[in-house]
């Protein structure tokens, strides 16, 4: 349970900060760091708070934003 805790924080944490490490971001940057942070807590909490639930959903979170970022062009 503690690494769970551990793993989240650290995920909430380093996307935001590696996101800001370019310019301006694109919207599909925005997009797709938006996406992973709600692919991961969504596939987090629909797989108990598995490792590979939250990986996966933060993966194809990264997927969708990008996509939906691109379409909004």
């Amino acid at each position: 349970m503690k690494v769970q805790a551990i793993a989240r924080v650290a995920l909430l944490v380093m996307v935001p900060w590696l996101a800001a490490c370019t310019g301006n971001p694109s919207r599909q940057e925005i997009g797709m760091v938006s996406g992973a942070i709600v692919g991961g807590v969504v596939g987090s909490a629909l797989t108990g708070g598995s490792t590979v639930g939250t990986v996966g959903g933060a993966a194809a979170g990264t997927y969708v934003g990008n996509r939906i970022a691109k379409d909004m062009k």
